[in-house]
């Protein structure tokens, strides 16, 4: 659910606003199956759809919205920043120290309970906005 509100207070450039709003995951996760669940319901900006897909290797990075990387896939984050490099993708991650690294969001558990950093410093640089919103609700750093 996290990642879907994403999608309503983040900007993208005009160019990331055209056709399927695509979700990459790279690897193996649950949060696929949620994420592909959730894309059959929901849709972005009133009329486009979501597309989820699974790649394998930070060399199959391509246009999309937005880039998982979850935990078991951490120790590839140098390769997929590289990859990334200024595109305009944001980069969701789910272990600690890598919102400090380069990742754009990352999720963490804060006093038992699922919270988020945002890496304002490395949005700027990818041409994102980010609503005030959502920035109140994230750890800033």
């Amino acid at each position: 659910m996290f990642i879907y509100s994403f999608t309503r207070y983040v900007q993208w450039p005009d160019a990331y606003n055209e056709g399927d709003f695509e979700i990459l995951v790279l690897g193996d996760s649950p949060i696929l199956d949620e994420l592909r669940n959730m894309a059959q319901t929901k849709k972005v900006s009133g009329d486009r759809s979501i597309k989820v897909t699974k790649i394998n290797a930070p060399t199959e990075i391509r246009k999309c919205n937005i880039l998982y990387v979850p935990s078991n896939k951490s120790s590839q984050i140098d390769n997929v920043l590289a990859k990334v490099n200024a595109m305009p993708i944001l980069i969701v991650t789910e272990e600690p120290g890598l919102g400090l690294k380069g990742s754009n969001i990352n999720f963490i558990v804060k006093d038992g309970k699922l919270a988020f950093e945002l890496n304002q410093a490395s949005i700027s640089k990818k041409n994102l906005r980010i609503s005030n919103e959502l920035s109140r609700l994230a750890i800033m750093i």
